[in-house]
């Protein structure tokens, strides 16, 4: 007793243990963000047999999945069997069968025909066929986890939005080959900057350039921002280098909306005369960002640059085109034979160019790094169906759990973790 002062009771205990007790927390952070009635407001129709879970305990399920670790249905059940998550929660976790049996009720073939045939008829391949409305509902509960979340964090009055696409590579029969050679998916992503929190989010099958119809997911981002922001900003790489998403954001009459004008920066594609107009700046012109580690000078300067897209009305304020190049040390070239790289960005705003410039490669530190969070950090790096409605649903709610996740890491950090990107005093 002198070395264990303890005696062994054979009574078992009367309670459940859990190596999972962590998942207490985010249960927690869902219900106090008010989400389940939200999910059962927008959700709960899909609902087609009395048993069985309401539409927040299920989504909850997920969430809690995504944020276990588990990457498919399956994994499910093995939260299923965990008797004291259970008694945490309140309810028994749904078996993987229920679960695919929810998620599969946001896939409609119907849609899914249509938006083909419509788009041999066009003699294209790819297609981006219209939502469920269960996915539009789903969508609602992201927008109202991104809203309760920031609600939550601090009252804000910037939001810069960053979109970008990812490829997902998956081995379903139903996917679609990508750029990279492999099948697979391309959802499109809309990041709040100044937040974390993920604004919108569109599923598309692999195929699906991210140049294509950019302009939904940033309208949805823009519209899911709270009440209370009065300076709103966007950035984007050469993906959203398309006009109709260029003259959405900037229309004149985005200034007299409550949340102000939206400025933009975005990648460009080099065209050729994009490149030859890099060239053509005089060598005086260039001025320095930075030097590298290995000495390469990043460089940026105004270009003489006018696009002779026909979206190019005259009554439209022309974009302003600013010049990056990469300038490496005498005697040292990059692996296609040159000593300088040039790229582009288009932006509709009057800042000082070398600030424009950093200010739009920021992104990558956002909607990028979200993209590898939930790849493979959460579930969905893997689909798990062979429905596209099904794996839409899966990856949303995913998008729904990062923001659940997000929202308690913000609230010890406080607001002032994130600042927004202030231009400078000029």
């Amino acid at each position: 007793m002198s070395k264990t002062p303890f005696a062994i009771d054979p009574t078992p205990l009367a309670g459940a243990c859990s190596a999972r007790a962590g998942l207490s927390a985010i249960s927690r952070v869902f219900r106090s963000l008010r989400l389940p009635g939200v999910c059962e407001a927008h959700v709960g129709g899909l609902k087609v047999r009395k048993r069985g879970l309401e539409a927040g305990p299920m989504i909850e399920s997920l969430i809690l999945l995504h944020a276990s670790g588990g990457d498919c249905m399956d994994d499910m059940d093995r939260l299923r069997e965990d008797q004291g998550l259970s008694r945490m929660v309140g309810y028994d976790l749904p078996a993987s069968r229920s679960v695919r049996d929810f998620l599969e009720r946001f896939h409609d073939d119907t849609l899914i025909r249509k938006a083909e045939r419509q788009a041999k008829r066009q003699q294209q391949l790819a297609f981006i066929p219209e939502p469920t409305d269960g996915s539009e509902g789903l969508g609602r509960v992201l927008t109202a986890s991104a809203r309760s979340a920031a609600g939550a964090m601090g009252a804000w009055t910037v939001a810069t939005v960053d979109e970008d696409a990812t490829l997902i590579e998956s081995h379903k029969r139903t996917a679609k080959t990508t750029y990279e050679g492999y099948r697979g998916y391309q959802p499109m992503l809309a990041v709040w900057a100044e937040t974390g929190l993920i604004l919108a989010d569109e599923f598309r099958d692999g195929n699906v350039a991210a140049q294509r119809e950019p302009l939904r997911c940033a309208q949805a981002a823009f519209a899911a921002l709270p009440a209370g922001i009065t300076r709103r900003y966007f950035r984007g790489d050469s993906a959203c280098y398309e006009w109709g998403l260029m003259h959405w954001l900037g229309d004149q009459a985005r200034a007299a909306e409550p949340g102000g004008p939206i400025g933009f920066a975005i990648s460009a594609p080099m065209s050729p005369e994009l490149v030859r107009a890099a060239k053509s700046v005089p060598p005086k012109s260039w001025q320095t960002l930075e030097r590298e580690a290995d000495g390469t000078l990043r460089q940026w300067a105004e270009l003489d640059y006018v696009p002779t897209e026909p979206c190019e009305k005259k009554d439209r304020r022309p974009l302003r085109y600013i010049g990056v190049r990469l300038l490496k040390p005498q005697g040292e070239l990059f692996a296609d034979g040159t000593d300088r790289q040039h790229f582009a960005i288009v932006t509709n705003r009057s800042e000082e160019g070398g600030w424009l410039v950093d200010w739009q490669r920021q992104k990558a530190g956002t909607v990028e790094q979200t993209h590898d969070q939930l790849k493979n950090g959460l579930g969905a790096g893997h689909m798990p169906s062979q429905k596209f409605g099904a794996n839409a649903a899966w990856f949303r709610i995913a998008c729904v759990a990062y923001n659940v996740i997000l929202a308690p890491g913000q609230l010890a950090g406080g607001a002032a973790a994130h600042r927004p990107h202030e231009a400078p005093s000029v």
